[in-house]
């Protein structure tokens, strides 16, 4: 049998070091000042980390994970704002 995944708006954003209070605002973490080379998150698979230039998810149960940029192109695309 094939499927289909629901098309499903979902919040994401890039993690770069230019980026990371939008980062942070995506994931309600506190605020620091110095984004870090990597950090972990806890996903529904476990700690995984995320890598300069990976993109974070914010799934439709409110859970984050992270997606390396490869991955993230093939499956998604940006959705234009009114």
């Amino acid at each position: 049998m094939k499927v289909r995944k629901k098309p499903v708006e979902v919040e994401a954003e890039q993690y770069t070091k230019e980026n990371w209070i939008n980062v942070q605002n995506l994931m309600c973490m506190a605020y620091t000042p110095d984004p870090p080379q990597f950090f972990g998150i806890q996903t529904l698979e476990g700690n995984m980390n995320v890598s300069d230039g990976d993109w974070i998810i914010k799934g439709v149960a409110g859970e984050f994970y992270p997606c390396k940029p490869e991955i993230f192109a093939q499956t998604y695309e940006i959705v234009e704002e009114d």
